[in-house]
């Protein structure tokens, strides 16, 4: 498939700070293929020796994620499919939370939905003033049902909430700090990427035995996620095959 229709890249420099960029034309929201792409290149970052630390962003400058593809989302005609579709953003959070690397995130721009679970699936996580957030599935007849347990483990239970219920709301960049979400806000991404290469630099050299037993206590009674997730996305998969989802997301794509 070309590239012109999303890509993902992973980058390896001399000291070891693996950067994974995706990207996809519409906003960065991810189709199947992108997903499933995604969550192994976390893997494979995981499992090579010369990666010391991960940094996890996308490409482009306004959006870091724009969540589920709308286009898939319509063509589902099965549950199925549906299940398949939303177990690619379950991919994608079990792979970044079994990674034996510390993943750092770069978050550019808005996050809605999954990019919103990406964003708490990171073990540490920067972003411009930019980086608003929303969690917009409700709006489309279906809930953040695969990145709750995500989002949930980084906000806590009341800002989860407080998101699922007011899908069509942004929360700004600084509210997703205080709550957890960001360690930092910037002014512009070039104070974020300054900021990001510095600590980067720093767990490069870190002890690989210390950061490999801090991430797994960070992670701690999760262990259950893969049977979680998957669970949940067959809640997902089921409610968007509903009239009333087909219709929410023509009307979305119909503006």
């Amino acid at each position: 498939m070309s590239e012109e229709n999303g890509y993902v890249h992973l980058e390896t420099d001399e000291l070891g700070i693996s950067t994974i960029t995706f990207f996809h034309p519409q906003s960065n929201s991810l189709p199947s293929f992108l997903l499933n792409k995604l969550a192994q290149t976390i893997k494979d970052a995981g499992l090579d020796n010369k990666t010391k630390v991960i940094k996890l962003q996308s490409g482009g400058n306004r959006t870091f994620c724009a969540g589920a593809s709308f286009d898939e989302l319509q063509s589902i005609e099965n549950i199925d499919e549906g299940i398949a579709f939303f177990s690619g953003f379950a991919k994608v959070i079990n792979a970044a939370r079994k990674c034996p690397k510390l993943i750092i995130g770069r978050v550019q721009g808005k996050a809605v939905g999954g990019g919103v679970g990406m964003a708490s699936a990171v073990d540490y996580c920067f972003a411009t003033k930019y980086a608003s957030v929303k969690l917009s599935e409700l709006a489309i007849g279906i809930g953040p049902f695969v990145v709750g347990p995500a989002v949930q483990r980084k906000v806590g239970l009341s800002a989860m909430s407080t998101l699922a219920i007011d899908a069509t709301s942004w929360y700004s960049a600084e509210w997703a700090k205080e709550k957890g979400l960001y360690a930092s806000i910037y002014d512009t991404t070039e104070e974020m990427d300054e900021a990001v290469q510095k600590l980067c630099c720093k767990l490069a050299l870190s002890h690989e035995s210390a950061t490999l037993k801090l991430k797994k206590i960070f992670w701690e009674g999760t262990e259950n996620w893969d049977n979680l997730l998957t669970e949940r996305a067959k809640i997902s998969g089921e409610l968007i095959l509903s009239s009333y989802s087909k219709d929410a997301i023509k009307k979305i794509k119909g503006k």
